[in-house]
This record gives structure tokens, C-alpha cells and sequence, in this order.
């Protein structure tokens, strides 16, 4: 018997590391949101974001655990056939959502995707085209949820009164990772800036 669940234990680990080294894998391959860090501080960055076009979709609710859910199934559903085409579309990274009262959920138009994307069955399902832009970005590891979110967000605004960095007060949460990823977990919470010159 103990043989028997040595030999299980050790079947579920090595399945466990398979799926790990595969998603680290996956990773590196996925179109990511391009940016240009302009200047690094102690806790956070401020980044120039590229103009890119999104898959988006707005629920009225600003909890994080509920959107998160709703929005990527709708998203996700989308991206994987379920358009006019039925048409598969490659993921990209990170997803991204707005920190507002009506949270919108948004995932990035491949880049060779943007001119030839097909009509979603899903009527909720908007196209999105994001300026480009400068922001302040906060990164953090492990399992995001409303609260690790709100006190990131909290730090973020301090970081930024301490260096006299004016923002818009529209933040984003970004999660870089599937589901099952457990290792290496990247998290952020960004806001657009007004204005920034070197401080």
C-alpha cells in the first residue's frame, strides 16, 4: 500500500512539474503588450506603452473575483472560435482590466490580427483601441485578488505623491499568467500619468 501511494505521489508531482515547464514555456511565445521602461525607482517604473488595439468587455461590478471570471470566459470564448469565422485566435499577455465601478476586461489584438478580425458572437464583445500612453507600474507576485489589488494601488498613489508624480487616477490591473501556473506569478497595477519628465 505504501509503495502504491509513493508511486502516486510521485506520478502527481512529476505531472504537476510537466504542466509547470510547459506553461513557462507557453509564456515565451505569447505576443506580450510592448513597452519601453523610461525610468526605474526603488518599488516602481514608468513605462511607455505602444498604441494597441483590444477585445474588451465591460460588467457592471467592481470586484475583482466576479469580473475576473465572467470577463476572461466571455473573452477567452471569443479567442477560441467563437466568432463568425469560427475562427481561433492567438492569446496574448497580460490581460488587462480597468479599476473602476463598471471593470472592463480587456485582451490585446495580436498585431497581425488587427486588420482582419472576425465579428463576435457575443454581442457584449467591443473592439477597443488604446492610446499610447505613459504610466507608473507596481509589480507583485503570487495569487491576485481585491485586496492585493486595492493595497497595491494604495502603495502606487503613495509612491507617487513621495516623487511629486502627478497620475489621471485611471489605474489597470495586469495579470500575466494562466490559471494553473502556480511558479514565477507577475502581477501589476498601473495608472496613466498626466505629464512626466524626468525627476
Amino acid at each position: 500500500m505504501m509503495k502504491l501511494l509513493l508511486a502516486l505521489t510521485g506520478t502527481l508531482v512529476l505531472v504537476f512539474v510537466i504542466i509547470q515547464l510547459y506553461a513557462k514555456k507557453s509564456q515565451k511565445s505569447i505576443e506580450t503588450y510592448p513597452y519601453s521602461v523610461i525610468k526605474t525607482y526603488d518599488d516602481f517604473e514608468i513605462r511607455q506603452y505602444e498604441s494597441r488595439l483590444f477585445t474588451a468587455v465591460t460588467l457592471p461590478s467592481n470586484e475583482y473575483e466576479k469580473v475576473s471570471s465572467k470577463g476572461f470566459s466571455i473573452l477567452a470564448g471569443y479567442i477560441f472560435g467563437g466568432n463568425e469565422n469560427q475562427e481561433k485566435i492567438a492569446m496574448t499577455s497580460p490581460v488587462a482590466m480597468s479599476l473602476e465601478d463598471s471593470m472592463t476586461m480587456m485582451f490585446m489584438v495580436p498585431k497581425n490580427n488587427e486588420n482582419s478580425l472576425p465579428k463576435p458572437n457575443d454581442n457584449q464583445i467591443q473592439f477597443k483601441k488604446e492610446p499610447a500612453k505613459m504610466v507608473a507600474a507596481v509589480t507583485f507576485g503570487g495569487w491576485a485578488n481585491q485586496s492585493k489589488i486595492e493595497q497595491h494601488k494604495i502603495k502606487l498613489i503613495e509612491l507617487l505623491q513621495k516623487q511629486q508624480i502627478t497620475h489621471s487616477n485611471q489605474f489597470y490591473f495586469l495579470g500575466y499568467n494562466a490559471p494553473f501556473e502556480t511558479y514565477n506569478r507577475r502581477n501589476e497595477v498601473i495608472v496613466v500619468l498626466d505629464d512626466f519628465s524626468f525627476k
